[in-house]
Parts: C-alpha cells; sequence; structure tokens
C-alpha cells in the first residue's frame, strides 16, 4: 500500500489573508450587483402575454 505524506502546513498568516480576500470579493460581488440591479433598466419590454406587476395579487380567473 502506498503510504500518505502529511498534508503541508499552511501558515496563519496566509489563511487569514485568504479569507479577507474571500470576504473582500464577496462583498464587493453583492455591492456590484446591488448597483447594477438599481440603474440597469432592461433592453427589451415586458411581454405582451404578462400582466404588469403590481403589489396586489389577482384574483382568481374562471376556467373556460
Amino acid at each position: 500500500m502506498a503510504r500518505h505524506r502529511k498534508p503541508p502546513v499552511i501558515p496563519t498568516v496566509t489563511l487569514r489573508a485568504r479569507r479577507q480576500l474571500a470576504a473582500c470579493l464577496t462583498g464587493a460581488s453583492a455591492l456590484t450587483a446591488t448597483f447594477l440591479s438599481l440603474t440597469v433598466t432592461p433592453a427589451a419590454p415586458a411581454a405582451p402575454d404578462r400582466a404588469p406587476t403590481s403589489h396586489t395579487s389577482p384574483g382568481p380567473q374562471a376556467a373556460p
């Protein structure tokens, strides 16, 4: 059977830097997504077969 090597020890400073970078990138992407969703308007109009969006839902419809 093959022998397993002990995994290399990663310095604490490196782990902390990786976590900080991951947190920074996550925050930056969330901020960018929020900014884009607030500022970019869709290029195409809404589909004609869809009802306009409103805060109240339409009532039940009768079956044809």
